[in-house]
């Protein structure tokens, strides 16, 4: 009954000495691997995500693309109904027609008036030639009239002739300064015309803008989510039709603890576990840090002032860009997916 009692008294030392082994060992590989590396799986996989929003109103006339599939920038996406815009596109060039003619029916008074002030200067140096006859005949009759030479007959018509010369002299010059002004009132006018000429092509430019807008066109090049609209449907402008998630702007935003943040800089190599894809090894590196803890930014953020203050471990969002060059692999990753994140340190 002794000896194998005996037995079993040794067998328990050679577990617990070989339990002992084991948990230094567990021990030592973890600290090793914590001394030379900073974790969390706090984290997931970011992106930009462009949403496309109508910027006209309008009836949706067709749907160039299917959801969830990849489209490329600049691609037409969305028809709206361009009716009423193309009738406004035409109002607008009408107007713009009109303003034009207006412009030219303006220049032709113009040519009309200096013509005019032409003919007014020539009436001026006729009407000047008569006036220094007429005076010189005057003073000669004045002369004559005083010795009996002529009659006094004779002199009243000298004077009369003077006097209408005069008069002819002082209307021509009277016509002239009236032309003068006229061609400076038509050139107000023609600025006038060249201002609506040039508000009318402003009204031309934006009809064609918001005609141009009828057709609504991907921002990026990426993948289709989102989708909330149907042919058929009136869209409002400002209207969120879909978003389009930019295929070279995956990246993760992994969020470390405030204590953590110490031995992490811009450039160390990261190494990310996708949750999706256990079996992938996908390589990162550690680019920018947000200038604020999540909870700062959260949409009601904490107010220690309250005097409820419980310390509580902050987290702060850490950029990391994803070096993996492999396009299946990123093909393969959406945003929003859950990972964790090792930083070599």
């Amino acid at each position: 009954m002794t000896q194998p009692k005996k037995k079993k008294n040794k067998v328990i030392p050679i577990i617990l000495g070989v339990l002992l082994v084991i948990g230094a060992i567990f021990g030592f590989t973890q600290y090793n691997y914590y001394s030379k590396h900073v974790d969390t799986d706090d984290a997931q996989i970011d992106g930009d995500i462009s949403p496309v929003i109508a910027r006209v109103s309008g009836y949706v006339k067709d749907i160039n693309f299917e959801e969830n599939a990849k489209v490329n920038q600049g691609e037409v996406l969305v028809t709206l109904d361009d009716s009423d815009y193309k009738i406004k596109l035409e109002q607008a060039q009408a107007g713009q027609a009109g303003a034009n003619a207006n412009v030219g029916v303006t220049q032709a008074q113009i040519a009309a008036t200096s013509a005019n002030t032409a003919t007014a200067k020539a009436n001026i140096e006729a009407a000047k030639v008569k006036l220094d006859l007429a005076k010189k005949d005057y003073e000669r009759y004045e002369n004559l009239v005083k010795d009996g030479s002529i009659t006094k007959q004779a002199f009243d018509q000298a004077k009369a002739q003077k006097e209408t010369a005069q008069a002819t002299y002082d209307a021509a010059v009277d016509q002239y300064n009236a032309a003068v002004k006229q061609v400076g009132t038509t050139q107000s006018q023609l600025n006038v015309s060249s201002n609506g000429v040039t508000q009318r092509q402003a009204d031309v430019d934006f009809a064609k803008l918001q005609l141009s807008y009828t057709q609504i066109k991907a921002p990026t090049t990426g993948i289709v989510g989102k989708k909330s609209l149907q042919k058929g449907q009136l869209v409002q402008a400002g209207q969120t039709l879909f978003s389009i998630v930019n295929e070279n702007s995956i990246y993760i935003t992994a969020n470390f603890k405030e204590t953590q943040l110490e031995k992490i800089k811009a450039g160390q190599k990261v190494k990310i576990d996708v949750d999706a894809y256990p079996d992938q090894d996908i390589e990162g590196e550690v680019y920018t840090f947000s200038p604020i803890t999540g909870a700062k930014g959260s949409l009601l953020p904490p107010d220690n002032a309250t005097g409820n203050f419980v310390k509580v471990v902050q987290r702060v969002p850490v950029k990391i860009k994803i070096a993996s060059k492999d396009k299946a692999i990123l093909e393969k990753l959406r945003p929003g997916m859950s990972v964790k994140v090792s930083v070599e340190i």
